[in-house]
């Protein structure tokens, strides 16, 4: 069972088509129809300089031809991200955002205009920001307030890490908790073991981030893993995807309520958590902590906001063969 998009039915400024395009969106969504999978994934993909194997049935994600209807797409997908977080309560007043690379302009990233709530994100209202912190006039919404704090650490994320695509910080309860002990987590669980030896601690806190030096401390302590917690301040996940960045930011908020818990457990009985051993952690990781991972994992909760809102991408036409 495959979905394609049909006609584009909005007159989007970014994305450059009409209401009248008579172009159609080229990418393809896989899913589940009678136990198969029509397209199969390969075998094996790189991650991180490692080679990761997979089964047959982990569908794709969606590639595109024309990186105007992959802006597109994006925007839809990032607008969705902010709605999840907000269903969730990841918000803390006008604290927090998610970015996620501009497939057009690579030194630009779309962001959440300051002072809108996470619940009433959408794509429209986007900004897109370069990485001196300009907003670009032409493709952005019309709220043109932007948080520093989202330039100065977004971008030199961006700027250090190339191949990220969408990042996320958020002040959420358990990860601000947890980040106050100024440690990083223990692979006491299978889900912790996502985030062994690929998650950094930015021991400092330096009051609100205002500074690029701030910034670039942090791009740095996170160094090439997918998260690291900052002290006295919560968390941020950087990955290739928004469906990625967003399970993963999810999973690392339970990891840090599982750990505190398991601490004062354990601290009741005169005991310390039950580590995972080294090589048992590293293989797991590799499966639970890779990008393919991140993004299948990701994928029920954008699928679960699209069943309570009855709203997809454009208009998708199933096709059965």
């Amino acid at each position: 069972m495959t979905y394609v998009a049909d006609r584009v039915k909005l007159n989007d400024r970014s994305s450059g088509l009409s209401q009248n395009s008579p172009s159609r969106l080229k990418f393809h969504i896989h899913c589940h129809h009678d136990r198969t999978i029509e397209r199969r994934q390969q075998h094996s993909y790189e991650d991180r300089g490692r080679i990761i194997r997979l089964g047959r049935n982990i569908p794709l994600p969606p590639t595109f031809s024309d990186p105007f209807e992959h802006r597109v797409y994006l925007k839809f997908r990032l607008a969705q991200a902010y709605r999840i977080f907000a269903k969730y309560g990841y918000d803390e007043g006008v604290a927090g955002r998610i970015t996620v690379r501009d497939p057009i302009r690579s030194d630009c990233y779309w962001v959440n205009p300051w002072g809108v709530h996470f619940k009433l994100m959408q794509p429209e209202l986007l900004l897109l920001v370069d990485h001196e912190g300009k907003i670009q006039e032409k493709e952005s919404g019309p709220s043109r307030f932007l948080n520093q704090a989202t330039y100065m650490i977004h971008s030199a994320v961006y700027e250090a890490r190339p191949d990220v695509v969408c990042a996320a910080h958020s002040h959420t309860i358990h990860a601000k908790a947890f980040s106050a002990l100024g440690v990083p987590l223990d692979p006491i669980t299978q889900d912790s073991c996502a985030f062994y030896e690929d998650h950094s601690l930015y021991s400092e806190f330096r009051g609100i981030v205002e500074d690029r030096e701030e910034g670039l401390a942090i791009a740095t302590a996170m160094g090439q893993n997918k998260a690291v917690i900052l002290q006295n301040h919560g968390i941020l996940v950087a990955t290739k995807s928004i469906e990625s960045t967003v399970f993963f930011f999810m999973s690392l908020e339970k990891c840090c309520q599982v750990q505190m818990l398991a601490d004062q457990a354990a601290a009741a009985r005169g005991l310390r958590p039950c580590l995972i051993d080294p090589e048992n952690a590293a293989q797991t990781q590799k499966r639970l902590g890779s990008e393919m991972g991140g993004w299948f994992n990701g994928i029920p909760e954008f699928q679960l906001l699209e069943h309570e809102e009855g709203k997809r991408y454009l208009h998708r036409r199933k096709i059965c063969s």
